[in-house]
């Protein structure tokens, strides 16, 4: 991890050296013009040995050579000749630099011991390096541009930190935000990371004060655990983090014993480290830089109720559509707000929300604003969406275009809910309209109701995670007592004594090892009865015909006993005998060990549908309660648990301490525990029992 000082070094130095300079290359060429076009204010010196001028002004034969100590070197010469510039810097003192040359990790085994090579002497020597193979940054904020690529002016400065793992895009995503009239703080490209990290990066954007919202183009996230603490940083810091995550259709590796490792992804796994760290996840660059810039615009949205103010029909059908993909609610306005509604709309309008307030906008220029302060103002109402396209082209008296844009700010300004804009269709912001907003202080405008529904959802979605993210941390449970070795397959008969003496509620059992003893346990549990397989290492015992359901006499056990343990071979120890347990919902309650993320909690609906079905939610360790009842109702069987159809309804508080008990039993079992698992987990009201179990251990 790079030191706080090193990054902030490196991104606000007072001079540059350009090492490699050259009119031969596009790279220096554009990275000398971005310097000079945007401002930055200390010098620049030009370093080549074979020539005396590069780009019109004097070029410096080495560093050693230049007239001071520079604060950061721009390194763009050939590959093998990298390593003797940062050793030559290191003598004199200089310790930042952005390494443009490739040939590095990215090339296979000879590039790769290039890498560690340089790693190894910039900790050696305390250097702070962003690359190799990287386009450099932009620090809009204060007009610091060393960047491989053309920067076409304006730059718009803003809140908006972006880092990618992607040289190529950089540039798109600079010419969209700027497209779309979204100023950034800090764009930078990182390259191989060999010294400066994605997550480096990000500590330095929550400290920064000129930014709000952090923007990643991620396409690996390579030390979780890092990831997560910044994460959290963040989110404590009230700065959003939206990212875009590549890779969804990779696979994970799995536990071949457990269901669970089945519902176990990569990219699913990402998906829940995301929810639960506050990490906004979109689908693409757009929505990446749109919700990124409507949250530096809104700040946090106090939640879900959103009132529509727009002048068109067809566009409220489309905003009540995707109010329910992304679980927004509509609701009805008031009495009030409806009777006020109906003072000033036209007789052919309805004062119902979404709110067509009809095209007599365009004959009364203030109707629109008039029913933003009056929506606004509906006690019902957490965000007011006001659906409204800023001007395209200049008329040839804009004043009074300026004067209505004034009004109108004051009605947002004023407005005691937050007012996000959205315009119709994702479009460019224009000079004009940029005008506008410079002179009258008018708010940002979302691009597109498609992309700022989606960034209206996310953001209320993120302001409940930070609302709760000040809840104490729970106390650690102590490390249970294992009987036994931490080695291969807990088959049922050993996974369900353990839960059991950890406090899980478990279905009694009795091993039988022969016929008779399997006889008079179930002649004491009551018939019918259920024979199952128990033999060391026995995973699935229904795939090799180890199990009997419904057992209703003495002889029917026998005969199930005997036909178990013809199946299972020399393996079989005997029976499990179970009391036959009926109705209820059966559910899946397992832990897995992801291997960069560590322990993660499935839950879904179980039995033998598990791997058909696939409903299932995911939550790394530790969770709480509150926690595991939010990942219960996110199971598409959720109404299965709340009485669906007469159906007895679930404690779901109840259930939740028992999935987090057997949550906080895996986490307190250490780095042994390969999975653990209960399915299925019968829950009928208040009655809460584990009907099988199976534990994996690492060894």
């Amino acid at each position: 991890m790079t030191s706080g000082e090193g990054v902030r070094g490196l991104f606000a130095p007072g001079s540059i050296a350009m090492v490699g300079a050259t009119d031969k290359s596009g790279w220096s060429v554009a990275t000398f013009a971005n310097l000079r076009r945007h401002g930055f204010p200390g010098p620049v010196y030009l370093v080549n040995p074979r020539t005396e001028v590069v780009h019109g002004e004097r070029a410096y034969r080495s560093l050693s050579d230049l007239p001071e100590r520079v604060d950061l070197v721009y390194v763009m010469v050939p590959t093998p000749v990298v390593l003797d510039v940062l050793k030559e810097g290191a003598r004199l003192g200089i310790r930042h630099y952005v390494v443009l040359t490739a040939g590095f990790g990215e090339t296979g085994a000879e590039g790769r011991k290039r890498e560690e090579e340089l790693t190894a002497l910039c900790r050696a020597n305390d250097l702070t390096v962003l690359g190799p193979n990287g386009n450099g940054y932009i620090n809009a904020g204060v007009g610091v541009t060393p960047y491989g690529l053309p920067i076409p002016p304006p730059l718009l400065r803003g809140s908006v930190g972006v880092v990618l793992q992607s040289g190529a895009l950089a540039s798109s995503v600079l010419a969209f935000s700027q497209a779309r009239g979204i100023g950034l703080s800090l764009l930078t490209s990182m390259g191989n990371e060999a010294v400066v990290s994605v997550t480096d990066v990000i500590d330095h954007l929550v400290d920064d004060p000129a930014t709000r919202v952090i923007a990643l183009f991620l396409e690996s996230i390579r030390r979780p655990e890092e990831f997560a603490r910044v994460a959290r940083r963040a989110l404590a810091a009230g700065k959003p983090i939206v990212a875009l995550k590549i890779g969804r259709s990779g696979l994970a590796s799995r536990t071949a014993q457990a269901h669970t490792g089945a519902l176990v992804g990569d990219d699913a796994v990402i998906d829940a480290a995301f929810r639960q760290l506050g990490v906004i996840r979109v689908r693409s660059l757009e929505d990446l830089i749109i919700t990124a810039g409507l949250l530096a615009s809104s700040g946090p949205l106090p939640g879900p109720r959103l009132g529509v103010v727009t002048p068109s029909g067809g566009a409220s059908e489309i905003i009540a559509d995707r109010a329910e993909d992304e679980g927004l609610e509509l609701p009805a306005f008031a009495e009030e707000t409806v009777a006020r509604l109906t003072e000033i709309m036209p007789d052919f309008g309805s004062p119902a929300n979404p709110l067509d307030v009809t095209g007599y906008v365009v004959v009364d220029r203030t109707l629109l604003s008039r029913a933003l302060r009056i929506v606004a103002e509906d006690p019902g109402i957490d965000v007011v969406m006001l659906l409204s396209d800023l001007p395209r082209g200049e008329p040839p008296d804009p004043e009074p275009v300026f004067r209505l844009y004034e009004k109108s700010t004051r009605i947002i300004e004023e407005s005691p809910r937050p007012v996000v804009i959205v315009g119709n269709v994702l479009t460019d912001v224009g000079s004009f309209a940029r005008t506008i907003q410079e002179r009258t202080g008018y708010p940002h405008v979302v691009g597109g109701i498609e992309h700022g529904m989606s960034a209206i959802g996310a953001a209320v979605r993120w302001s409940a995670v930070r609302g709760r993210a000040a809840v104490r941390p729970r106390a650690t449970t102590p490390p249970p007592v294992v009987r036994g070795e931490r080695t291969g397959v807990w088959a049922e008969h050993r996974a369900s004594t353990f839960l059991a003496e950890a406090g899980v509620p478990v279905v009694p059992s009795e091993l039988a090892p022969d016929e008779e003893t399997a006889v008079a346990a179930a002649e004491r549990f009551g018939y019918p009865v259920v024979l199952k397989a128990a033999a060391e290492g026995l995973g699935h015992k229904s795939d090799v015909g180890g199990v009997r359901l419904g057992l209703g006499s003495a002889d029917d056990v026998r005969r199930a006993h005997r036909e178990i343990l013809a199946a299972v071979g020399a393996s079989g120890l005997g029976t499990l005998v179970q009391p036959q347990r009926t109705g209820g919902v059966e559910l899946l309650a397992g832990v897995v060990r992801d291997p960069a993320w560590g322990l993660v909690l499935a839950v879904g609906l179980g039995g033998v549908w598990v791997e058909v079905l696939k409903d299932s939610v995911l939550r790394l360790l530790p969770v709480d309660a509150a926690e595991v009842r939010r990942a219960l109702g996110e199971l598409r069987g959720a109404k299965l648990l709340t009485g669906a159809r007469g159906t007895e309804p679930a404690d779901l508080d109840a259930l939740a301490e028992v999935i987090t008990r057997v949550a906080d039993l895996a986490g307190a079992l250490g780095d042994d525990l390969e999975s653990l698992e209960i399915n299925p987990l019968l829950v009928r009201g208040s009655h809460i029992e584990a009907l099988d179990a199976l534990v994996t251990w690492r060894t």
